[in-house]
């Protein structure tokens, strides 16, 4: 398959990233073009445009990391909303399509809402991004002051947290201190890629319960 970007038109083949100059207008029309649709994903910066085309593998990863978040927070008695796909965006500095987007301290000023105005509204407490492709930073939240952000990549969980105006690096999550994230998120891989991901969560359940 080739490549082929326009106005009108984007057809890319899986795993394919592309990185072209653009105005932020040029990155509204290519959004636009999609439709209800979300691929490609489209990240604009500094008058650059990048696309990519997920692989199955991402968004696989993605979902089992979002359902770990979500079972740890029901363990917890922890309201939340969670959002994917989602856009956020600000006009003639960022645009950005992160895998899953989650609310919890802050759930209650998005619940219900169906538009999020990244101006006037709080950001996402957190922030889940996959990296196969060499897409994504964790500097691509910073505009937004997202407070944590998780990047999972060669199956490794790297945490960021926002502190003094940038992302350190954090062995734990602020959301579930206690937790050793990465031994429960192999664990999870492991038996959703033998069982099914639905196996897993349950089987996570028990384990906290």
């Amino acid at each position: 398959m080739y490549a082929v970007i326009s106005t009108d038109r984007i057809q890319m083949p899986p795993g394919a990233v592309m990185r072209i100059p653009g105005t932020w207008q040029d990155y509204c029309q290519l959004r636009d073009s999609r439709g209800d649709g979300s691929i490609p994903r489209l990240k604009y910066h500094a008058g650059e445009i990048l696309l990519m085309s997920p692989l199955p593998r991402h968004g696989r990863e993605a979902n089992i990391l979002a359902d770990i978040v979500k079972v740890l927070l029901e363990s917890q008695n922890r309201n939340y909303e969670a959002f994917t796909p989602i856009t956020l965006d600000l006009p003639e500095v960022s645009g950005i399509e992160p895998d899953y987007c989650f609310y919890i301290d802050n759930w209650q000023a998005v619940v219900g809402k169906d538009r999020i105005d990244w101006q006037l509204d709080p950001p996402p407490d957190l922030v889940i991004e996959i990296d196969i492709t060499s897409y994504t930073s964790e500097l691509d939240f910073l505009p937004y002051n997202v407070p944590e952000v998780w990047l999972f990549k060669n199956d490794r969980l790297t945490i960021y947290q926002l502190a003094d105006g940038e992302y350190r690096v954090s062995k734990n999550s602020r959301y579930f201190p206690d937790l050793l994230l990465q031994n429960t998120i192999d664990l999870c891989f492991s038996t959703a890629k033998a069982k099914g991901t639905g196996t897993a969560m349950s089987e996570l359940r028990r384990s906290i319960g």
